[in-house]
């Protein structure tokens, strides 16, 4: 069950890292706290890179695809799920746009940021709820031994970037890049070193 697990830290990790900018926006939005473009355009880039990127395909191919080959039972949610995966591209686009109108000074940029930042959290709040309510006890209930080490095999070669480990699966050093999002976010966020810097 090491996959599961691994999901729910998955899922853990991406909800720390809304809440930390949901309290960044707060923060700005009441003149408390100077904007950091680089840090606010680190974090989407993350929402991409790894959520949408990395933990998506592998519910899809080690949780989802495996239960349709055990059962029907909770088919129309499965398809419900993966087709809101398909969509990732979407969500981020939007996000994107919204962080560069909002450096870039438009007019109700930072309100217009806000508002597809909230959209877009709202909506992985749904998502991944439904994900630990409605699919993963009918995976308790119907996968098998073999199910379990080809589901536990994929979620393994891919770790979590919060966890701080870096695999030969991973092109891109997500350790790092949080090490830097952490140094640069206001406390209690993080340590509140200063602006985030890339390389």
């Amino acid at each position: 069950m090491e996959a599961l697990r691994i999901m729910i830290d998955e899922h853990q990790s991406l909800a720390a890292i809304l809440h930390a900018i949901r309290l960044m926006l707060r923060d700005i939005g009441s003149g408390t706290l100077q904007p950091d473009m680089g840090l606010l355009r680190a974090m989407v880039h993350y929402l991409d890179a790894y959520p949408e990127k990395r933990h998506h395909p592998k519910e899809d191919q080690f949780i989802f695809a495996l239960l349709k080959q055990r059962t029907a039972e909770g088919a129309e949610a499965v398809a419900r799920l993966e087709e809101e995966h398909t969509h990732g591209n979407d969500r981020i686009k939007a996000l994107e746009v919204a962080v560069q109108n909002y450096a870039d000074g438009a007019p109700g940029g930072f309100q217009g940021f806000v508002e597809a930042f909230e959209a877009f959290a709202a909506f992985y709040r749904d998502h991944m709820m439904r994900e630990e309510r409605e699919i993963l006890p009918l995976v308790h209930k119907h996968f098998t031994a073999e199910d379990w080490a080809i589901a536990n095999a994929g979620f393994a070669g891919s770790v979590d970037p919060m966890s701080g480990t870096r695999t030969p699966a991973e092109p891109e050093d997500f350790a790092r890049i949080f090490s830097r999002l952490v140094a640069a976010a206001p406390e209690p966020i993080g340590l509140g070193a200063g602006p985030y810097k890339e390389g």
